[in-house]
């Protein structure tokens, strides 16, 4: 089978595609055949070993799938690649209203997002919500889940992703360095200075609000909920982008270049 592996950390060259044996499984485990997984920008950081992984190592996260015929998603370890193992409570049925490769964009962004309005930030009705930083896959979540909880939604978008927001839902889009005060910040621009905004801050990377940064977890109740939430089309699941394995160095270089938007989406 094809799997898109890294044997030494380094640029986006050391990522090669090789043909391994399709895994077996083990005792707990299932063998997912894997439709597509998505790009996360955190997998740079992996490939240039700035998180601790084994060598060799399969990149991808996300992962729609079948087990057995059955339509999955979740994530994982691996999903880059036609085959993967893993064991089953890292999974859950796959939603039924959008393509099954569509669900690969879901899983880490979505959760990410879930946790910082739902569970983090508690956004409630009337709640005046900032996502500073909307144009990526966690921000178009963020977006859509805040206005779902009922809250007035200020978003920061660059131009090139500013009606896409628009179209996810938020009420007002501005440029990078937003003025107001906001009940709830959702922040996910590095370095940002986003405590002057005031309320609840909640930051998926750095910022200058002491105490906000969260990393987010997997969580199979949230994921089954986010997946109820594509079914009824309260949640639209936004793929910007769809390339096969062969175009993970490139989609590297261009995320280390901000040159990506949304959600993209990587098939075996």
């Amino acid at each position: 089978m094809k799997s898109a592996r890294i044997h030494t950390h380094g640029g986006p060259d050391v990522i090669v595609v090789d043909d391994v044996p399709i895994p077996e499984p083990g005792p707990g485990e299932v063998l997912v055949r894997v439709t597509a997984t998505s790009f996360n920008p955190t997998e740079v950081a992996v490939r240039a070993g700035l998180l601790d992984v084994a060598l060799p190592h399969t990149l991808g996260w996300d992962v729609a799938g079948t087990v057995e015929g059955e339509p999955v998603v979740g994530w994982i370890d691996g999903a880059a690649a036609e085959y993967a193992v893993t064991t089953a409570d890292r999974l859950v049925p796959a939603p039924r209203a959008i393509p099954l490769a569509d669900a690969a964009a879901l899983p880490l962004a979505g959760l990410s997002a879930w946790q910082m309005v739902v569970e983090h930030g508690n956004a409630q009705p009337g709640h005046r919500v900032l996502v500073n930083g909307a144009g990526g896959g966690i921000g178009g979540f963020a977006v859509q889940l805040a206005k779902h909880a009922g809250a007035h939604v200020t978003a920061t978008a660059s131009p090139r992703s500013a009606v896409a927001v628009r179209e996810l839902g938020a009420d007002v889009v501005v440029g990078y360095g937003p003025t107001g005060r906001f009940d709830v910040v959702l922040n996910l621009v590095a370095d940002a200075e986003v405590a002057r905004l005031g309320g609840v801050v909640v930051s998926a990377t750095r910022c200058d609000a002491p105490g906000s940064h969260f990393v987010t977890r997997f969580d199979p109740a949230q994921l089954t909920a986010l997946v109820a939430l594509v079914d009824q089309r309260v949640v639209v699941v936004d793929v910007s982008e769809r390339h096969g394995l062969a175009h993970l160095p490139e989609l590297h270089r261009r995320a280390e270049a901000g040159d990506l938007r949304g959600k993209v989406l990587v098939t075996p």
